[in-house]
């Protein structure tokens, strides 16, 4: 049976569409144009042919009515992919609709061919039926200024025209041809019109847009707008050129960006991304170098700021790693690396010879002349750098990478040192040149100056030879078919060697760290020990490293201790060597410490300490009378002995005579082997120095006393008491009188009370105390007990203020033992008159209780009264509880109401804030709250029941009359309200 076949139409059959709009339709050559319906447009016309109201009208009105017709024809009955490739022409009545459009905008055109209005229309109508429907963004907010080219390009690919459909650019070849020549004959109107030529350069983006217009076309028309419009518009035609050019990559992209950086180099880095760019087919490395290379020399000298915000190292950085990454393409190998290293040397040593500035570009009549390299004219009198060929993009030749590395890297970015070796080391590795990777990690290691450089590049190296090491025993494991067995040895044998030399570089790496920190301060004392400890048992190496260290301290800017580098060498040799085992070398010692005592130190007590450690050692080899010659050479007293110990302009030795650590020292010496007259000579020259302490005074004192020199040895306590003022001198005199009151007791009273009176004559309040109690008890033990009183009250007035109260106790119970209470009273009275207020308090219950011994009870209730103006109830209880107890026990009710009266004045008086935070902060320490919790409200019930309960206690005197029961219940109710434990509410009569 057979079956209809639908046939699609071939390609020419589709070609055969087109043009439409060729010739240009018109009623005559396509009578279907004009319809009966359009006589009156047409007459209309005719009538008014320049009218572009009447033209602008009909247009429009057409186009109207061909959107109705397109819309009631339905959806085509072509196939899906056949109306794909015809686009919007895929209908007969769109190719009628556009002939129609085409009629009468030439017309109008014909009569208005200056009209922009009218040619945009015309072209957006045309290529609304060519490149298909217009995809219409939203976009926020109005236009605003043109941003730099970089954030333009952004922008502009984001607002990129897109399309939906189009005439396929093979089957419609011709109606594209016909649109660009449209394109042309609007442009030769209206060629300033920078709308058109965007409109134009958009269809060049068109996916469908046929190749023979796309590529050579393109790029002429978008320099043919550039050559037309005027510079101002120039930036909007370079962003839709340039994101052309990556559209096409290759050739186009380089020449067109090549072109802008000549003008505008901002973009410079996304070129030398777009170069990298793993999209790229054909990248080029060697192109992108240069670039960033002379944007980061450019950036360094100000030349450049970056858009993207980065820095000169950062620029050198991305440099680095293009290095990296393509070292083959990018780099020189060994030989001509090392040949171009000599030549730079060998022209930097003819530069230095001659002494001549730095070339400029050489320069005829004032205009310069470019050698080499791109033209490039100066402006605003300016002159240009001289020409660098590794900054030429233009230049094929390969790059230096040593040298740059050296220049702009390690010269300029001294603390990024480790990055930077790295990657001059990482670039050799790349290009399997291992030894030359292996010498450049070791010229890192020996010129790097911190530590974390040092880590970075040790690292680097120690994980270079791992990898190295496991390839090799990777191709060992796995031999190739065409080795022989010879080759396997040659590899075993590289093996052993790498081996060899990792553990070499582990063991090193102690030492490494320490040549890092010796060059970064080599005057580190504490670097130069840790380097001695590091060779250990090697006693060759330690010697080296001694004689290393002391030729390169520089003695002003060392650290601490520098003298311990001599003295420790100088025992190096004394010892026999780090473990003892070679013969003691004490020539070679003493000539280490007398090369230390020329040094001039930064203080003198090391070189100081350097005499004492050499005397040490002659003793250490019983050398004794050497020893003493030792210090008496390091002794030795100028004629001149107005020097300033302090006046650092002055070398130390000629102010080591004044340092007390070698006079301690010597003293020390000549107590233990000199004699006692050569000792006694040491002590008096540091005395006629004026350099003693308190302690040689006491030590030269004691030695004499030791050799019974009695009288000598008070001698040297009096010159100390004249050499020092208080508060040294009270130490010297409290040891003098001492030890003279011990030897003499009561033989010499006389002489020891003129020493005593001495002693107190300058003696400041806060330090004679201790020699008041001292006099007084030496009369008390040898001389007048009348004396010893006087020495006491004496006492009272001299002594300072926080000391009187303990001088005064000491009193009383002094005139007590010896002239009984009675005598004590003029004493209380006048401590009472000298005493602080916090005090009295304290010394009037003495007093108050020393009256009731002797029963004078009024007095003690006197002495009660008067202590109450300075004792706060609140702060003070304890007072306030004694007096209680004390009109309980003597009292009446009288005498008790009269205590309660002042205690409520006196409260009142110190009735304020501070007094109140004072007696909270009181309360809380002594655990008053607790106790007042306890205690009973009222205290004359406290004393009725301790006389009910069957305790011997004076009973209450009770009155005769109850004076007033209203007002004790009034006080019953405020105890209750206010939580007063003692107040009493009494009427102002009954006061």
């Amino acid at each position: 049976m057979p079956a209809a076949v639908s046939q699609k139409p071939s390609l020419e059959s589709l070609t055969s569409l087109f043009p439409v709009t060729f010739p240009t339709p018109t009623p005559t050559t396509h009578p279907d144009l004009v319809s009966t319906k359009d006589l009156h447009r047409e007459e209309d016309l005719l009538r008014n042919p320049f009218s572009f109201r009447h033209w602008w009208t009909a247009i429009q009105n057409v186009k109207e009515a061909s959107a109705a017709e397109q819309k009631a024809e339905g959806p085509s009955d072509l196939p899906p992919e056949v109306a794909a490739l015809l686009g919007p022409l895929s209908s007969t009545a769109a190719r009628k609709s556009l002939q129609r459009q085409v009629y009468l905008y030439e017309a109008a055109l014909a009569q208005f061919p200056g009209s922009f209005k009218l040619w945009k229309s015309y072209l957006q109508t045309r290529m609304s039926f060519v490149l298909g429907k217009l995809v219409i963004k939203k976009k926020a907010g109005g236009r605003k200024k043109f941003p730099e080219m970089g954030e333009a390009l952004e922008d502009e690919k984001e607002d990129l025209e897109q399309w939906e459909g189009g005439l396929d650019g093979v089957v419609g070849w011709e109606e594209w041809r016909l649109l660009i020549a449209t394109f042309e004959r609007a442009l030769m109107w209206l060629p300033r019109m920078p709308r058109l030529w965007l409109l134009y350069l958009s269809i060049f983006n068109h996916p469908f847009c046929p190749p023979q217009v796309s590529h050579t076309h393109a790029r002429r028309t978008f320099d043919r707008a550039l050559r037309t419009l005027p510079p101002s518009l120039h930036a909007r035609i370079w962003a839709r050129y340039l994101l052309w050019a990556e559209a096409k990559g290759g050739a186009t992209t380089v020449a067109v960006y090549r072109r802008y950086l000549a003008v505008d180099p901002s973009i410079t880095e996304r070129y030398t991304a777009i170069l990298l760019s793993p999209a790229n087919p054909a990248p080029r490395p060697l192109e992108a170098a240069k670039l960033l290379l002379s944007l980061a020399r450019k950036a360094s000298r100000g030349e450049y700021t970056s858009p993207e915000g980065k820095s000169p190292y950062q620029l050198l950085g991305e440099f680095l790693d293009v290095v990296e990454q393509y070292a083959e393409e990018v780099g020189m190998d060994v030989p001509d690396t090392i040949d171009s290293n000599e030549k730079i040397a060998k022209a930097a040593e003819e530069e230095a010879a001659a002494s001549r500035p730095p070339a400029e570009p050489a320069s005829v009549d004032g205009k310069l002349i470019r050698f080499a390299g791109p033209a490039v004219t100066t402006t605003d009198g300016k002159l240009v750098a001289p020409y660098d060929e590794d900054e030429d993009y233009r230049s094929p030749r390969k790059l230096n990478v040593e040298d740059i590395v050296r220049k702009d890297g390690l010269e300029v970015y001294k603390d990024q040192a480790g990055r930077l070796w790295t990657g001059l080391a990482t670039y050799w590795i790349k290009r399997g040149e291992f030894d030359r990777a292996k010498h450049t990690f070791e010229r890192g290691l020996a010129s790097v100056l911190t530590i974390r450089d040092f880590t970075q590049i040790f690292d680097a190296y120690a994980e270079f030879s791992e990898s190295l090491i496991s390839a090799m025993m990777e191709s060992l494991a796995n031999p190739d078919e065409d080795e022989d067995e010879d080759d396997v040895k040659e590899t075993e044998k590289e093996l052993d060697t790498k081996m060899k030399e990792f553990e070499e570089l582990m063991d090193r790496r102690p030492f490494l760290v320490n040549d890092v920190l010796l060059r970064r301060n080599p005057n580190d004392v504490q670097e130069w020990e840790k380097r001695v400890a590091l060779w250990g048992d090697n006693d060759e190496k330690v010697a080296e490293t001694y004689t290393e260290a002391l030729a390169t301290v520089n003695p002003r800017r060392a650290t601490a201790n520098f003298h311990r580098l001599y003295i420790n060498f100088a025992k190096f040799y004394e010892e026999g060597g780090t473990k003892g085992e070679a013969e003691p070398d004490l020539d070679s010692a003493r000539k280490i410490l007398d090369k230390a005592t020329k040094v001039n130190f930064k203080t003198v007590d090391e070189l100081a300490e350097v005499w004492c450690e050499w005397a040490e050692m002659e003793i250490r080899q019983e050398n004794y009378d050497e020893a003493i010659r030792v210090m008496q050479r390091a002794a030795v007293v100028p004629k001149n002995t107005k020097v300033n110990y302090f006046d650092h302009s002055l070398p130390v030795q000629a102010r080591l005579f004044k340092s007390l650590k070698l006079w301690s020292f010597y003293v020390d010496l000549e107590e233990s082997l000199g004699t006692v007259e050569s000792t006694k000579a040491v002590y008096d020259k540091i005395l006629d120095l004026r350099i003693a302490n308190a302690q040689i005074i006491v030590n030269y004192a004691s030695f004499l006393e030791e050799n019974k020199y009695y009288e000598e040895s008070f001698k040297v306590y009096e010159r100390g008491t004249e050499l020092f003022t208080y508060p040294v001198s009270f130490e010297i005199w409290n040891i003098y009188l001492a030890k003279f009151v011990k030897r003499y007791g009561g033989s010499k009273i006389e002489r020891t009370r003129d020493l005593f009176e001495q002693a107190l004559e300058k003696c400041p309040p806060k330090h004679c105390k201790p020699i008041f109690l001292m006099y007084a008890t030496f009369e008390e033990e040898h001389g007048l007990a009348k004396r010893a009183m006087s020495i006491y009250d004496r006492a009272t007035n001299a002594v300072a203020d926080e000391d009187k109260f303990e001088i005064f106790t000491i009193y009383i119970a002094k005139a007590t033992s010896n002239y009984g209470l009675p005598a004590t009273r003029p004493i209380y009275e006048r401590a009472l008159e000298i005493l602080p207020d916090r005090q009295t308090a304290e010394m009037c219950l003495r007093f108050a209780a020393m009256e009731r011994k002797l029963g004078e009870i009024d007095r003690a209730r006197a002495i009660y009264a008067h202590a109450s103006q300075f004792c706060d109830p609140r702060v003070n209880p304890k007072f306030w509880q004694e007096w209680n107890n004390f009109e309980i026990e003597t009292g009446s009710e009288d005498t008790f109401r009269e205590m309660l009266r002042i205690k409520r004045s006196v409260q009142a008086q110190f009735n304020t804030e501070a007094s109140y935070l004072a007696a909270q902060m009181a309360a809380k320490q002594n655990g008053q709250e607790a106790e007042a919790e306890a205690a009973p409200a009222d205290p004359m019930a406290a004393a009725e029941r301790q006389a009910t309960g069957g305790a011997k206690a004076p009973a209450f005197v009770s009155a005769k009359q109850n004076t007033n029961v209203r007002v004790e219940a009034a006080e019953e109710r405020s105890t209750a309200a206010q939580g007063n434990d003692e107040e009493i509410h009494i009427s102002d009569d009954e006061i």
